[in-house]
C-alpha cells in the first residue's frame, strides 16, 4: 500500500482516486467544497483542504488538473514543492508543456512526466494509457501505483519526452479528425448517408480512433463538438511548443484547418 496525494479529482481525475482506493492506497484528495468533500470521502478517500496537507507523508502526488497553466498555478503558486516528502514523486497526468514539467524537475522535484491518452471509460477498466517520461527506476517504481488504472504504462524518455508524446499524439490526432470532416463532406457530395459511411469506413483500412469515435455518434461534427474543448487546448500547446523551437506542423496543420470549417451541433 502507498499513500498518494491528489489534485485535480474531475472527469478523469475521480475515477482513478475510485480505482486507487479500491486497489488499497490510502488516498488523501484536495477538496475545495464541502459537496466536493462529501463526495470523495463517500469514495473512501480521505480529504484535505489543501496540496500542501494532501502531501503530507506521501510517496507519490498525483496531478491531474486540467491545463498547464494550472499546472504552474499548483506547483508554482502554492507550496505544494515544499511539502512534498523526500523521495516523494510528482505525477503530473495533465497534458501540459513539456517545458512546465521539466522546469519542476529543476526545483530538485522528482517527477513523472505522465499524459494520458483515454477516457473515464478507459480508467474504469484499468486500460488507460500512460505516456511516462523520466527516470527508468521512478517508472517502474511507481508502476504499481499507476496500473491501478493503466494499461500500458509507456517509457518513453526523460523529463519532457512524456509530454512531447502526448503532443504529437494529439496534433496527429486533430489531423486525423479533420481528414474525418473532409471524408464526411466528400460522402455527403456523393449521396452518401453520412452515419452510414463512417460505420462502414471503421471496417477498412481507413480505420482510425477518431473514425470510430465519429462513427459512435453517427455525424463528424457532432463527435467534434464533444472533443474541441480538450482538443483545442492540447492543440494549442503543441504548436507554441513546436513555435518555440522552430518546428512545422506541415501537413498536420493543413488538416487542423478542417475543423475550423466544421459546424457545431446544435441540440435542443
Amino acid at each position: 500500500m502507498k499513500r498518494i496525494g491528489f489534485a485535480g479529482a474531475g472527469r478523469m481525475g475521480l475515477p482513478m482516486v475510485r480505482r486507487l482506493v479500491t486497489a488499497g492506497h490510502e488516498v488523501c484528495v484536495v477538496g475545495r467544497t464541502a459537496a466536493r468533500r462529501t463526495a470523495l470521502g463517500e469514495e473512501g478517500a480521505l480529504v484535505a483542504d489543501c496540496v500542501e496537507d494532501a502531501a503530507e507523508g506521501v510517496d507519490a502526488f498525483v496531478l491531474c488538473v486540467f491545463t498547464d497553466q494550472q499546472v504552474r498555478q499548483v506547483c508554482f503558486g502554492s507550496g505544494l514543492l515544499d511539502a512534498l516528502p523526500a523521495g516523494a514523486v510528482l505525477v503530473v497526468h495533465t497534458t501540459a508543456s513539456p517545458h512546465t514539467v521539466k522546469e519542476i524537475a529543476e526545483r530538485g522535484i522528482e517527477v513523472l512526466d505522465a499524459p494520458v491518452s483515454g477516457g473515464p471509460h478507459d480508467i474504469a477498466a484499468g486500460r488507460l494509457t500512460v505516456f511516462a517520461g523520466g527516470e527508468k527506476a521512478t517508472v517502474e517504481r511507481l508502476r504499481p501505483v499507476l496500473a491501478a488504472y493503466a494499461d500500458p504504462v509507456l517509457a518513453v524518455g526523460p523529463v519532457g519526452a512524456g509530454q512531447s508524446v502526448k503532443l504529437v499524439n494529439n496534433a496527429l490526432f486533430t489531423a486525423q479528425l479533420g481528414l474525418v470532416t473532409e471524408a464526411a463532406r466528400l460522402g455527403r457530395g456523393l449521396g452518401v448517408d453520412e452515419g452510414v459511411l463512417l460505420t462502414a469506413l471503421g471496417h477498412g483500412s481507413a480505420a482510425s480512433r477518431a473514425l470510430a469515435g465519429a462513427a459512435s455518434r453517427g455525424s463528424a461534427d457532432r463527435f467534434i463538438d464533444d472533443v474541441r474543448e480538450f482538443v483545442d487546448k492540447d492543440l494549442a500547446v503543441a504548436r507554441e511548443t513546436a513555435d518555440g523551437i522552430g518546428a512545422r506542423l506541415g501537413a498536420l496543420a493543413a488538416a487542423h484547418a478542417a475543423l475550423d470549417d466544421a459546424e457545431p451541433c446544435i441540440t435542443t
